[in-house]
C-alpha cells in the first residue's frame, strides 16, 4: 500500500517536541523528589542494592527525556501522513507498527477540528473525522490550521453529498 501523499506541518515536530519536553520534565520532577526523599529519609523498604543508586533515577529519567524529545518528533513526522481523495480519507500513523485507516467519505458522521494552547501558538490544529464504527474513526494531527478548518469545511460538504442510506 502506497503511502498517503501529504505530510504534517514540519511545525508539528516543534509541537511535540515540547509535548514530550513538558512530559518528561514532569516526570524529571517527580524523579528528583522520589530521590531526595527516599535518599534523606534512608527509606526503609528500599532494597540494599538500591538504596546507594537512588540518585542516578533522575539522571536516567532526564537521559531517556531528553533522547525521548530529541527522537520521536522527528520520527513521528516522517510516518504520519494523510490524503483526501474523491471517496476517502486515508492516514497513516504508528511508530513501532503502522496503521493505514481507510474511511469512506460516504460514512463520515462529524468532522471536528481542535486546537490546544500550544498549537495555536504554532497555528496548528488537529482534525477528527468520526464516524459509526468504533474502529472507522480517523486523526490528523499537526494540520497547518487554515488548511485544517478547509479540510473539515470540505469533507462535511463531501460527506454530505455522498452519504449514502446504510450510515
Amino acid at each position: 500500500m502506497r503511502p498517503p501523499a501529504h505530510r504534517v506541518s514540519p511545525r508539528a515536530i516543534a509541537h511535540w517536541a515540547i509535548e514530550y519536553l513538558l512530559a518528561w520534565g514532569l516526570a524529571l520532577g517527580l524523579a528528583w523528589g522520589l530521590a531526595a526523599w527516599a535518599g534523606d529519609s534512608g527509606w526503609a523498604g528500599m532494597p540494599g542494592w538500591l538504596s546507594g543508586r537512588i540518585g542516578l533515577l533522575p539522571v536516567l529519567v532526564g537521559a531517556a527525556g531528553v533522547l525521548m524529545s530529541a527522537v520521536a518528533p522527528v520520527w513521528r513526522y516522517r510516518v504520519h501522513r494523510w490524503e483526501v481523495s474523491a471517496d476517502v480519507v486515508y492516514t497513516r500513523t504508528g511508530w513501532f507498527s503502522r496503521e493505514w485507516l481507510l474511511v469512506p467519505v460516504g460514512r463520515i458522521q462529524t468532522v471536528d477540528t481542535k486546537q490546544g494552547w500550544l498549537e495555536r501558538l504554532l497555528g496548528l490544529a488537529t482534525i477528527r473525522v468520526n464516524t459509526a464504527s468504533h474502529a472507522g474513526s480517523s486523526e490528523v494531527a499537526g494540520l497547518p490550521a487554515d488548511v485544517a478548518t478547509r479540510l473539515a469545511e470540505d469533507l462535511a460538504h463531501r460527506a454530505h453529498d455522498l452519504r449514502d442510506d446504510a450510515t
